[in-house]
Order: C-alpha cells, then sequence, then structure tokens
C-alpha cells in the first residue's frame, strides 16, 4: 500500500449506480472517482436528483454500487457482507440527517448514549455527558426530543455521531430544516468538533456557503463528477 493511499480514508473508483425502473435501467452515478484524506472537511453538492445523497449512502456502505469500488479506512465495501459493513459502521462512522432521527422514547442523554452502549463501551455516560456539555446542551439532559426544538435536537443528534470518536462523520444537509441562526449553529458546530477530534467530515448540502467552509467541494451533475475545487475553506467563526 503507497504512503498516499495510507492517507487517504475514503478511495472512490470507477463508482456506479444503477436502479430498475418499469422504463428500464437507471443510472444514477456514472464513473465516480475522488478521494478523501483523513481529518479533511469534503462537500458533496449538486442540483436536486444529481444523486449526491445517493453517493454519501455508498461512501458510507449503506448502499451497494453496481459497478466500480468504495475502499472506506482500508476496507473495500464491495467485498463485506450486510454485517461486516454494519460493524464498520457501528466502528468508524458518525451519521447526521437532516431529519434528527432521534430516538423519541428516550431522553437527550439516552440518546446519545445508544451507539456506545451498543458498542459495549462501559464509559458511554462520561463521553455523552461531555459532548452534550460541547453541544452546549448540559441542562437539557432528561428532556426528550419532543421538548427540545429543532436546533436542540440537531445538537443531541451531532453530540450522538461523535460519540466512540468516530474517524468519519457523514451528515447529510445537517441544516436544512433549521432557520438561519441556528443552522449556522449547527454548522459552526460539526467544523469545530471536526477540528477537535480529527474526524473527517463528508457532508451533502445545497447551501453554497456552508460547502465553502469544506477544503474541498465535489461537484455532481447529472449522475457525473462535474468538477472538484480545491482548498476553498474559509475561517468558521
Amino acid at each position: 500500500m503507497s504512503v498516499l493511499s495510507q492517507l487517504n480514508v475514503i478511495q472512490v473508483s470507477g463508482l456506479t449506480k444503477s436502479v430498475t425502473t418499469l422504463e428500464g435501467s437507471l443510472t444514477i452515478l456514472s464513473d465516480i472517482n475522488f478521494s478523501v484524506k483523513s481529518g479533511e472537511s469534503v462537500a458533496i453538492v449538486g442540483a436536486s436528483g444529481s444523486g449526491k445523497s445517493t453517493l454519501l449512502s455508498l461512501l458510507a456502505g449503506l448502499d451497494v454500487a453496481t459497478q466500480g469500488e468504495v475502499h472506506l479506512d482500508g476496507d473495500a465495501l464491495s467485498t463485506l457482507d450486510e454485517e461486516a459493513r454494519a460493524r464498520i459502521r457501528a466502528e468508524k462512522i458518525g451519521f447526521v440527517f437532516q431529519s434528527f432521527m432521534l430516538v423519541q422514547s428516550l431522553t437527550a442523554l439516552e440518546n446519545v448514549m445508544l451507539p456506545a452502549e451498543l458498542a459495549g463501551d462501559h464509559d458511554a455516560k462520561a463521553q455523552a455527558l461531555e459532548l452534550l456539555d460541547k453541544v452546549g446542551l448540559s441542562h437539557r439532559l432528561a428532556h426528550y426530543p419532543s421538548q427540545l426544538s429543532g436546533g436542540e435536537q440537531q445538537r443531541v443528534a451531532i453530540a450522538r455521531a461523535f460519540i466512540g470518536s468516530p474517524k468519519i462523520l457523514f451528515a447529510d444537509e445537517p441544516s436544512a430544516n433549521l432557520d438561519s441562526k441556528n443552522g449556522h449553529l449547527i454548522e459552526t458546530l460539526l467544523f469545530d468538533l471536526n477540528k477537535q477530534n480529527g474526524t473527517t467530515l463528508v457532508l451533502v448540502t445545497h447551501d453554497e456557503q456552508l460547502a465553502k467552509q469544506c477544503q474541498r467541494i465535489v461537484h455532481i451533475e447529472g449522475g457525473q463528477l462535474e468538477k472538484i475545487i480545491e482548498g476553498v475553506a474559509i475561517s468558521v467563526g
């Protein structure tokens, strides 16, 4: 393995995704090639229906490519069964979704603890308390999702995503359902935690200003890689 490949926590080669419809085969992504370095922040952008969310699912091993390969921290996802891919997600990946995806019957603290507890981490509560403090919710530990605002729910989701110190964080439109003030807060939290933890951040967004805060922007258009803009990161404050 070369030094370059060791630095790439995600390597995408010839990635293609097709699905069968009533009209025949539909290609959602075609021959996508790029890499993501460890600790890097990358935005995936494109018009609605361009295939960016499908690409994120393939990168995270939530979906399987028709052709091509995703190497995730050295593992070729196409060679793994669902159980093995699930294990990699549990050990190495955090997720933030635009719809929060919190368990309604659990408190904020319990939601954040859940992934670590499922992984058998005996330090789950201490980690969760620290992360909820970092996202400014130490006063809301016992509140259920229905008792929290949208911005607070997304902060809980971010804390949950970072528990267990994942190597890679995938975020799908993390601020899309929030007002501008809460959206900016969520975005700042993501980048702050990305820098503090050295976590690789890959996010899908339609927000040009959010994309510019990343070190690189991957443009997807009509299921194809249109261009990659390098070194575009601006300061976040």
